[in-house]
């Protein structure tokens, strides 16, 4: 027994279709105004977008300030057989600099270098150029030291909706004392 399809409306179809082809998440006003329809309008349709896709392939996911859609977690298995070998991965050197990045921003390479230790050129260099990262200004100080901030596809990458959603950050705990040594652990960002 087949069932009935019902349209969607004009509207919906709009909506899924600038989702689809976005490269980025759309926000509701951005959405808005392409489609000429109410903000509250667009956002009530992307509730029903939502609930509708909610237990397919694609799934609507607010990230970044907006909408798009992206792959169900059900699906992971299979779209990673797909995708690989793109896959990025990060040492624990590059996610300890992001972070850093992500908490201070904006945040100069003299500021990364005083928490970690260490020169961070070439790990910031990586985190430029596999866009976690960007130059975003010169800070207003003597040397016009370089500023960076993270990008929509640090975002994107981590789950994130924004900076918010990032954990909180105990400056205060305790350092441990343990003297036992682990590898460093390398982190993978499916891209």
């Amino acid at each position: 027994m087949q069932t009935e399809l019902t349209d969607p409306g004009p509207l919906q179809r709009s909506l899924e279709a600038l989702l689809f082809v976005a490269s980025e998440s759309l926000s509701i006003e951005r959405l808005a105004k392409l489609t000429g329809a109410e903000p509250v309008d667009v956002a009530a349709t992307l509730q029903r977008i939502g609930a509708d896709y909610a237990e397919r392939g694609l799934v609507l996911r607010e990230i970044a300030g907006g909408y798009r859609f992206a792959t169900s977690p059900a699906a992971r298995e299979a779209v990673e057989a797909y995708l690989l070998p793109p896959k990025t991965s990060l040492s624990a050197a590059a996610m300890e600099t992001l972070a850093i990045i992500a908490y201070l921003q904006p945040a100069t390479k003299a500021e990364m270098e005083a928490v970690r230790g260490v020169n961070v050129d070439s790990v910031v260099a990586t985190l430029v150029d596999r866009r976690f990262a960007f130059e975003s200004g010169r800070r207003d100080v003597p040397g016009r030291p370089a500023e960076y901030r993270t990008t929509p596809e640090f975002l994107e990458a981590f789950g994130l909706r924004s900076l918010r959603d990032l954990p909180p950050v105990d400056l205060e705990a305790e350092k441990t004392t343990d003297e036992s040594v682990e590898e460093e652990p390398t982190f993978t960002i499916t891209l």
